[in-house]
């Protein structure tokens, strides 16, 4: 508890370094909306009746000292906190939730504690006040920077909205990244470079650009389905694709992950405990988190439905329905696919350790031929840019 007793101390402290170690996340879900995107198949609820915050914070407390019970003693590496829109919020909710957190882990200062925000539900004062509880990362939804596509979109936002919020949130945290979807209907290369441009402008020192995907049980998937929603094909996507990575890198924000760009030492932590396969405790209502107990991990994941998810944790402490125990086997599959998605690619090791083999000699011998792979040395194995087009189909080939 002592880590956040002093908050003016955690919150000026200086972002520690990346060791490159895995690490120790814990993930929170907000899930409430104030609407549902028709892209969207987050686990987010739209509730017409103000949302009891305080019982929620209980519950949330709850399940935190069930999953350290899961955990054991953990340092806290980041903090995330996920939605939904988490800038619904009152602050006085987010510091209790951040309170909680260093109750049942350590929680040094200078960890990335990150929070994602819409523009529409944007105002100073709430925003200073996430500042104050802690959070000193924010990530943007803004999506796009036109009012075509982000009516598109069905986005509660206009640019004048997005560009007040990047603004605000400039000013008032030390880190700031935005998102953007792309591959957009009948969006060319050149008006994505100049989206790209002006968003790379804002002093941004992260971006996560999204191509924008028909998801089942989405508003978009009935009318892809139907014919009235065309997306680019194939190529187009292609292209998109490799201009996003030769703009960003020209622009000195490089792809360190397939979606994801920054200026060096701006990567978040937080995505890179995922990627590296470290353990994450998942907090809330439709959270995943991942335990390593001795020799397996558990995987856990809760209720969805946040009514159904908070009676739960009031009666049984936690909302957790599943809790599958992961061998050496799924480990190495998860770590493949989870590393393989970096720049920095998978620690060959580290694999060889969990899987018990080698990587199959023709199989990868085939990726390399056609430049789809590459060695780091002797002790990594990663995707190259023709390599993560084809990701999932390179992953299927290395786990066999």
């Amino acid at each position: 508890m002592d880590d956040l007793n002093n908050l003016t101390s955690l919150r000026d402290a200086k972002l520690l370094p990346d060791t490159g170690e895995p690490g120790f996340g814990v993930y929170v879900h907000w899930p409430f909306c104030a609407a549902k995107c028709p892209y969207c198949d987050f686990n987010s609820h739209v509730r017409h009746q103000p949302v009891d915050q305080e019982r929620y914070v209980a519950a949330f407390l709850k399940e935190m000292a069930t999953i350290r019970q899961l955990s054991g003693p953990k340092t806290v590496t980041s903090v995330f906190l996920g939605g939904g829109t988490p800038s619904l919020m009152k602050p006085e909710t987010v510091d209790a939730i951040l309170n909680g957190i260093a109750k049942e882990w350590h929680v040094p200062a200078g960890i990335e504690i990150t929070m994602e925000a819409n523009p529409s539900s944007v105002e100073a004062e709430r925003f200073r006040g996430y500042r104050v509880a802690g959070v000193n990362r924010v990530s943007l939804g803004v999506q796009a920077l036109n009012d075509r596509d982000l009516k598109f979109l069905g986005r509660l936002h206009d640019v004048a909205d997005a560009l007040k919020a990047i603004k605000l949130a400039r000013d008032i945290f030390p880190r700031m990244s935005f998102d953007l979807i792309y591959a957009r209907p009948d969006q060319t290369v050149d008006e994505w470079e100049r989206e790209l441009k002006q968003a790379i402008s804002y002093a941004v020192d992260h971006l996560s650009l999204y191509q924008l995907t028909i998801e089942e049980g989405t508003p978009f998937f009935g009318l892809h389905k139907a014919g009235k929603l065309i997306v680019p094909d194939g190529d187009q996507s292609a292209a998109l694709y490799e201009a996003t990575q030769e703009i960003t890198a020209r622009e000195g924000m490089p792809a360190y992950e397939v979606s994801n760009h920054a200026r060096p030492g701006a990567e978040s932590r937080h995505n890179l405990t995922y990627w590296r396969y470290g353990d994450y405790a998942g907090i809330g209502p439709g959270a995943h988190g991942r335990l390593s107990r001795g020799p397996e991990k558990i995987a856990t994941a809760t209720e969805r439905k946040p009514e159904a998810w908070l009676e739960m944790v009031e009666r049984d402490g936690h909302g957790i329905l599943d809790e599958e125990r992961l061998g050496y086997e799924e480990q190495s599959d998860e770590l493949l696919l989870m590393g393989l998605r970096l720049k920095e690619g998978v620690d060959l090791a580290r694999w060889q350790q969990l899987s018990g083999r080698d990587p199959d000699p023709a199989r990868e011998e085939f990726l390399l031929e056609h430049g789809f792979i590459e060695r780091i040395g002797n002790s990594r194995l990663r995707c190259t840019p023709a390599g993560m087009l084809i990701l999932d189909s390179v992953v299927a080939d290395l786990a066999c």
